[in-house]
């Protein structure tokens, strides 16, 4: 059953009056009228939707904000009126973005790359937010967008778009600690974040690292080997000579932990990094980082799960310390953090690390 035809001829009418505000009250009834039935015939619809949206343009932004709230739980809100509200500015936007219930992924797709931060926060919050409308929030988000994107575990986020945020939080505390939060996100990616996060959030990595799965952590390692695969960085001037005199090394038997010591007071920084690379089965680039940015405990995470005594790794904390007039009191204090770290937490983080190796040596046998 249709609404009363006299009176939307009438509503019509009133269109073309010039008093604003007989448009705003002509702009209500027309709302009224349409809430005022569960249901329109496709005439009818069509109709409304032609009247309302040419309307809901020429009225104050209060108004149109008042027609965006009322509008947007409608599963059957007219398409053409959704679409120039989305579009509008983000008092008027907001509702209809946030929960509208009529629009489709196409006008979210649309709107997501057109339209400014604040737009795409307010899609970010939608309950359901399609991976292809994600890869685009991702894509053109900042820092505060993302942040949103991230908290909605109702935001499907593709391997692709996961990646590039993990990038995107290299130097964003924030998306890390978002990030981590995230129980959907990868093993492997969860475990990338480690090297930049703070200390708070490392602490989150490896209590999620210490409840993995071993069937989840091995189908995360096959992916990280594929993503690590394109990621390798330059080695050092002296990587060679360095790899061949370790090998002499091990051949003379003369390659073991307390030899490291000796190579790292030496300030043999590449040779030290080789051999610790090979005893405990990290690759050099994830060594490398470790001792340059002297994250210690990264290193304590290493030493504990290749078996390392807790003296060899305080030796180390010191020596990697030297210029720091706090050395031994710093040392110390990672050294109670390596005898308190669990060692079965330390070998489940490793295998992670450990993917970088084994990409370098698929990669050298290929």
């Amino acid at each position: 059953m249709s609404a009363d035809p006299a009176r939307l001829h009438e509503l019509i009418e009133l269109a073309h009056e010039g008093s604003s505000e007989r448009r705003r009250d002509l702009l209500r009834g027309l709302t009224d009228a349409f809430f005022g039935r569960e249901s329109h015939g496709p005439a009818e619809m069509a109709l409304f939707d032609q009247v309302l949206t040419q309307l809901s343009g020429e009225m104050e932004v209060a108004v149109r904000a008042e027609l965006s709230g009322r509008i947007a739980e409608r599963p059957d809100a007219p398409g053409g009126l959704m679409r120039r509200l989305a579009h509008d500015e983000i008092s008027v936007a907001g509702p209809v973005l946030r929960q509208g219930r009529g629009m489709s992924d196409e006008d979210l797709l649309n709107v997501a790359r057109t339209q400014g931060q604040d737009h795409l926060a307010a899609i970010s919050q939608r309950a359901h937010v399609p991976s292809s409308v994600s890869d685009v929030i991702v894509e053109r988000g900042d820092e505060d967008t993302l942040s949103v994107l991230i908290g909605n575990n109702g935001a499907d986020l593709s391997r692709q778009a996961q990646e590039r945020l993990v990038d995107r939080a290299t130097e964003s505390p924030r998306l890390q600690e978002g990030l981590v939060n995230r129980r959907s996100l990868p093993v492997d990616l969860l475990n990338e974040i480690y090297f930049v996060a703070e200390a708070r959030i490392r602490e989150q990595i490896l209590a999620r690292n210490a409840t993995i799965d071993p069937k989840e952590l091995e189908a995360a390692l096959e992916r990280g080997r594929k993503r690590l695969a394109a990621r390798d960085g330059a080695l050092p001037a002296d990587y060679a000579k360095a790899e061949a005199e370790v090998a002499a090394m091990a051949a003379r038997g003369e390659l073991g932990p307390r030899s490291l010591a000796a190579l790292l007071r030496g300030r043999q920084t590449t040779k030290f990094l080789v051999a610790l690379s090979q005893l405990a089965h990290v690759d050099f680039h994830t060594a490398r980082r470790i001792v340059e940015r002297r994250e210690l405990d990264a290193l304590s995470i290493i030493c504990k799960a290749a078996g390392f005594e807790p003296s060899l790794y305080l030796t180390f904390a010191v020596l990697m310390l030297d210029s720091d007039p706090d050395a031994m009191a710093k040392a110390r204090q990672y050294g109670q953090l390596y005898n308190e770290l669990p060692l079965e937490v330390a070998q489940r983080t490793i295998r992670f690390w450990r993917m970088r190796r084994q990409t370098g040596d698929i990669s050298a046998a290929a």
